[in-house]
C-alpha cells in the first residue's frame, strides 16, 4: 500500500495552486492591457468632437465618431466580462483545489483540540474566493498598465505626464504609510474577531445547559467584553485606514483642479489646444486612480494575505500518514500490541504498554475508574489518534494507517458524545452515504428504534435537528447505535452505550450485541454500569493507563470483587513478610 508524504504533497499542491493563480493573473493582465486601451476611447472621442466636429459643424464626422465610440464601448464591455470571468474561474479553481485538503486538515486539527482553527480555515477559503472574484485584485494590474495613459498624456504634453507621475509617487507613499500604520492593527482585529465568534459558537452548542442553569447573563457579560475588545481593535485599524483614505480622496479631488489649471496655463501659452483640457483630466485620473484604489482596498489585501497564510500553515501542518489504497477487512483478530499514547504537552503517558487480543465473535468489556484511559483507548482502537508507540491491528492492518474510506466500512463506533450530524434520520444511520433503504431499516431494527422512527413526522426523512424535542436522550443514543451497526461492520466499539438507556433500551442493546457476536463481529464495550457486561466473553481492567486484569469475564470479575481483592492483598503481605530479614 502506498502512503502519502504529507509535506511533499502539500508543497506540490500549493505549487499547483500558485501556478494556476499565476497563469490566471497573467491572462487577466493581458486582457487588462486591451481594457485600458479601450478606456482611451472616451477621452479621444471628446478630443475629436472638440477638434473636428464642432469647428467644421460636420454631422458625418460626428456619426462616424459615435459609431466608433459604440464599438469601443461594446469591446470594453466584452473585455471586462472576460476579465471578470477569469477571476471567477480562478476563484473556483482555488476553492475546489483547497477545500478538501483544508477540510481534512481541519478535522485533524479539531481532533487535536484546535476546533476553532479547523473551522476557521473554511471561512478563510470563502473569504479568499470572494477576494479573487472582487475588484480589489484588479488594482495592481490596472496600476501597472497606467503606462498606457502616461504614454497618451505624453502625446498631449509632457507636463501632464509630470503631474500624473508626481501624484502616482504620492499615492505609492500613502500605500506604504497605510501598510505601516494599519497592517498590525488589521491583523489584531481579525484575530480578536475570530476569538469572539468562536466563543459565541462554542457557547451556543450548549444552549440548553445555559438556559437551564441561568448562565446567560454571565455569558453575555463575557461576550460583551470580548466584543468590545474586537470592536476596539477594529476601530483602531478602521480609523487609521480612513484617515489615509480621506487624504487620498482629497488628493484625487485636487488632481482634477491641478490638471485643469495645468491645461489652462498650457492653453494660454499656446502649448496645447483647448480641446485637450477635459481628455487630459480624464486620462490623468485613470492613470492615478488604480493607485488610489489600492489604498482603499488595502484592508482587503491584508486580510487576504493573512487568510492565505493561515490556510498554508494548517494544511502544511496536516500530517496525513494514512494509506491511500483501500483495503478490505478480513476475519482476523484485533491485536493491541504494547500500545503507548502520550498526548502533546504531557510528560506522562495516558496509556502504558497495553496489550491484549480479541478474536472474531468475541465481546470484550473494558472497565476501570474514571480517568483511567478507557475513552483514549477507544480512540486508539478506532484509529482516531496515533499511538506514540506500539499499535492496534485489525486483521493485521494498523487501524491508524488504514485508508479511512474502507476502514469506515469495517468499523462501527458509538462515542460518549453522540455527535449526530445535520441531515435526515436515514442519512444519519447510513453515515451520510448513498444507501439501500433495506440496510438502513435493518440497522434501525437491530438498535430497536425502527418503530419510533416510523412515528416521527417524516419517518426516516425527518431532519435530525428536528428530532431533539421528539426523541429522548436514550432514543438519540439508540439512533447513534443504529449508525454504528449500519453495514455489518467487523469491529464495533461502544463507549458508554447504555449511559442514557432505560431497561427496554438496555435489552435492545444486549440483543444487538448478541446478534453482532453471532455473525462473527468483534464487539468492544466500555461501560460503568455492569448490566451490559453480562454479555461479554472477556474483560480488561484499565487502571492508570495500564492493564490491571485481562481474561475471561468470570475470572476477571472474581478478581475485582472486594473479597478477592482482600485475599490477594493478604497474600501479597504474607509474601512480603516472609522475605523480611530475621524471620525464618
Amino acid at each position: 500500500m502506498k502512503s502519502l508524504n504529507p509535506k511533499n504533497d502539500a508543497a506540490s499542491m500549493f505549487q499547483h495552486v500558485r501556478s494556476n493563480m499565476l497563469r490566471g493573473f497573467l491572462y487577466a493582465a493581458f486582457v487588462s492591457f486591451f481594457i485600458n486601451f479601450a478606456m482611451l476611447i472616451g477621452p479621444l472621442f471628446m478630443m475629436q468632437v472638440y477638434e473636428r466636429v464642432i469647428p467644421a459643424r460636420s454631422y458625418e464626422t460626428l456619426y462616424g465618431l459615435i459609431t466608433i465610440g459604440v464599438f469601443g464601448v461594446i469591446l470594453f464591455g466584452i473585455l471586462d466580462f472576460i476579465r471578470s470571468w477569469t477571476y471567477a474561474v480562478m476563484a473556483d479553481v482555488f476553492a475546489r483545489r483547497l477545500n478538501l485538503p483544508a477540510l481534512q486538515a481541519g478535522v485533524l486539527r479539531s481532533i487535536q483540540g484546535g476546533a476553532g482553527e479547523g473551522g476557521a480555515v473554511i471561512k478563510d477559503i470563502a473569504e479568499l474566493r470572494a477576494f479573487i472574484q472582487g475588484g480589489a485584485i484588479s488594482a495592481p494590474i490596472d496600476a501597472f498598465w497606467s503606462i498606457v495613459f502616461l504614454i497618451a498624456l505624453y502625446f498631449l504634453h509632457p507636463v501632464y505626464v509630470a503631474v500624473a507621475i508626481i501624484y502616482i509617487l504620492v499615492m505609492l507613499f500613502l500605500n506604504f504609510v497605510t501598510d505601516r500604520v494599519t497592517r498590525q492593527a488589521i491583523q489584531d482585529a481579525s484575530k480578536a474577531q475570530q476569538r469572539h465568534l468562536q466563543d459565541v459558537a462554542n457557547s451556543l452548542r450548549h444552549a440548553e445547559v445555559i438556559e437551564a442553569m441561568g448562565m446567560l447573563p454571565a455569558l453575555v457579560r463575557n461576550w460583551r467584553r470580548s466584543q468590545e475588545e474586537m470592536l476596539d481593535m477594529g476601530h483602531v485599524s478602521s480609523v487609521r485606514n480612513r484617515i489615509v483614505v480621506a487624504i487620498t480622496k482629497s488628493l484625487q479631488k485636487s488632481l482634477t483642479m491641478i490638471v485643469v489649471a495645468t491645461g489652462a496655463f498650457l492653453t494660454l501659452a499656446n502649448a496645447v489646444s483647448h480641446s485637450v483640457l477635459f481628455p487630459a483630466m480624464i486620462m490623468t485620473s485613470q492613470a492615478v486612480g488604480p493607485f488610489a484604489s489600492m489604498i482603499e482596498s488595502w484592508r482587503s489585501w491584508v486580510n487576504a494575505i493573512d487568510s492565505w497564510g493561515r490556510i498554508r500553515l494548517l494544511i502544511e501542518g496536516y500530517e496525513n500518514e494514512r494509506q491511500t489504497m483501500p483495503a478490505p477487512a478480513g476475519d482476523g483478530d484485533l491485536d493491541i500490541d504494547n500500545l503507548i499514547y502520550m498526548p502533546d504537552g504531557r510528560d506522562t503517558p495516558v496509556l502504558r504498554g497495553i496489550s491484549f487480543s480479541v478474536s472474531p465473535g468475541e465481546v470484550l468489556g473494558i472497565v476501570g475508574p474514571s480517568g483511567a484511559g478507557k475513552s483514549t483507548l477507544a480512540r486508539c482502537l478506532t484509529g482516531i489518534i496515533k499511538p506514540s508507540m506500539g499499535g492496534v491491528y485489525l486483521d493485521g492492518h494498523s487501524t491508524y494507517l488504514w485508508e479511512r474510506g474502507s476502514f469506515g466500512r469495517a468499523i462501527g463506533y458509538l462515542p460518549q458524545n453522540l455527535s449526530l450530524l445535520d441531515g435526515t434520520v436515514r442519512q444519519t444511520i447510513a453515515r451520510m452515504r448513498d444507501s439501500d433503504p433495506r440496510d438502513v431499516i435493518r440497522a434501525a431494527q437491530l438498535a430497536g428504534i425502527h418503530e419510533l422512527i416510523g412515528r416521527l413526522p417524516f419517518g426516516y426523512d425527518t431532519p435530525v435537528a428536528e428530532t431533539g424535542h421528539l426523541m429522548s436522550g436514550g432514543q438519540m443514543q439508540r439512533l447513534a447505535l443504529a449508525r454504528a451497526l449500519y453495514g455489518d461492520p467487523k469491529l464495533i466499539i461502544l463507549d458508554e452505550p447504555n449511559s442514557n438507556l432505560d431497561s427496554v433500551g438496555e435489552q435492545a442493546l444486549i440483543r444487538a450485541i448478541e446478534t453482532c457476536k453471532a455473525r462473527g463481529a468483534i464487539v468492544i464495550i466500555i461501560a460503568h454500569r455492569p448490566s451490559v457486561m453480562a454479555v461479554t466473553d472477556k474483560m480488561v481492567v484499565i487502571e492508570n493507563g495500564a492493564v490491571a486484569q485481562f481474561g475471561p469475564r468470570t475470572e476477571v470479575i472474581s478478581m475485582i470483587t472486594p473479597d478477592a481483592r482482600s485475599r490477594a492483598e493478604s497474600r501479597r503481605r504474607t509474601i512480603s513478610n516472609s522475605n523480611m530479614p530475621g524471620e525464618a
